[in-house]
């Protein structure tokens, strides 16, 4: 083991790793399009984006040119009392490509702090209109949105990674994860629990929050657009606020600009994040309504909330040239291309004992396991196989750039498969 590395096991932490115990890290030199160059020069195909963020790939010359051009007037400025050009274009582009009833934009620096925001949106809606009974919020089992207090709070309590914390975390309400699968009609049945929490507590209840169609770390469950219909309904006849966390799925991954737009549902708070720089910079925004925002204000009150590097000149420039990006390259067909040979590829894995079952929609493949990932084992069959991917809990899954070749995605898909047979004969 080199130096660096050796140094990085002994003093850095990781995500969701032990100090005391770490895995092996890999090395990265560089990166280029869909490929990450270690230190020893292997190259691995990404297919996790880099957590779903780097659509574009790596290396990408317009965005390199915005923060370049961005650094020669300025990196930062603080965003009480001043404003700039990059945070009002591109707040402009995100009222012009969500619903036209989400006008009003709050920019924050991560996804979990843009969730953070949108609770305490819903949390000040209520209470300024003197329902301060109102301080609950109903979300859904396999459900993931972010590790800070208040958004660990929504997460599912058992597969969000942080039961630990329920003792000190605001104490909120779950209804099942949704079982009618994409594609299928969402019966009675399948929302009548959340219809129930709702009914007989929905005079504490201030906002529903979820994630659309696909629940990303909880689960990686792909449901029917139907269940958002019949969850906005009942929101509506409840007097509750819609809260759509669209940090994972937003800006093209699900096959559409934006996950809500598979049901034609508008929520009153959207969360958007990760892919919104491509995966350059870290920065979030959360969008709402008129009705939301004269709520939080009535009686002369302001959201509380202000973080240092909101609206990030550096980050608001990079996140214009990706959406624009985005916006003028054909990403629709790429993804569409990319679903039809996640479909093909990844169908083949249905076939071992060991797959549970397999889900794909976008730019999204899943494969989920009967038995839990052994993820020092596997992590390293990947890199032998060329590719880079990161699985958890019993699910294997890709989420790969737009850029990725057919001939790249064939490979993925390939790793994928070829290791999964090999865990499969691994001792139990």
């Amino acid at each position: 083991m080199n130096n660096s590395l050796n140094f990085d096991k002994q003093h850095i932490w990781h995500p969701y790793a032990s100090m005391q115990n770490p895995l092996d890290v890999e090395l990265v030199k560089s990166a280029h399009g869909v490929y990450l160059e270690l230190e020893d020069g292997k190259k691995l195909i990404d297919g996790m984006s880099s957590w779903w963020s780097a659509i574009h790939g790596y290396n990408v010359p317009e965005l390199n040119q915005a923060i370049t051009n961005q650094l020669t007037s300025m990196s930062h400025v603080m965003f009480g009392g001043l404003t700039h050009s990059p945070a009002i274009n591109l707040a402009k582009t995100l009222v012009d490509i969500t619903d036209k009833t989400l006008e009003h934009v709050f920019f924050s620096d991560s996804g979990s702090v843009s969730v953070e925001v949108a609770m305490k949106m819903a949390l000040q809606y209520h209470h300024s209109l003197k329902n301060i009974k109102k301080t609950k919020f109903l979300s859904l089992k396999k459900g993931y949105h972010g590790d800070t207090f208040g958004a660990m709070s929504v997460c599912d309590p058992v597969t969000g990674m942080h039961s630990i914390f329920q003792d000190v975390l605001h104490q909120n309400l779950f209804a099942p994860s949704p079982t009618c699968k994409y594609g299928e009609e969402c019966k009675n049945e399948d929302i009548a629990e959340f219809r129930e929490i709702l009914k007989t507590n929905h005079h504490n209840i201030a906002a529903v929050i979820l994630e659309p169609i696909v629940q990303g770390a909880g689960g990686m469950n792909i449901y029917s657009p139907d269940f958002l219909k019949k969850v906005k309904k009942l929101c509506d006849e409840f007097d509750i606020l819609l809260i759509f966390d669209e940090i994972a799925t937003g800006f093209g991954r699900t096959g559409k600009l934006f996950a809500y737009e598979h049901a034609g549902v508008i929520p009153d708070i959207l969360c958007v994040g990760k892919a919104i720089t491509g995966g350059y910079m870290s920065l979030a925004a959360t969008l709402t309504n008129k009705k939301v925002v004269q709520g939080v204000e009535a009686d002369g009150n302001i959201l509380m909330h202000g973080p240092t590097f909101m609206g990030n000149p550096l980050a608001c420039s990079v996140a214009n040239a990706s959406l624009q990006l985005l916006l003028n390259s054909p990403w629709q067909e790429r993804v569409d291309s990319i679903q039809k040979n996640l479909h093909v590829e990844l169908k083949k894995c249905e076939k071992l004992e060991i797959v549970k079952e397999v889900r794909t929609l976008g730019a999204i493949g899943v494969v989920e396991l009967n038995r839990n990932v052994d993820l020092a084992w596997m992590s390293k069959e990947f890199v032998k196989e060329g590719v880079w991917v990161r699985p958890f809990l019993n699910l294997v899954y890709i989420m790969p750039p737009f850029i990725i070749s057919e001939d790249e995605l064939k490979k993925l898909t390939s790793a994928l498969y070829n290791v999964i047979v090999k865990f499969e004969q691994l001792p139990k």
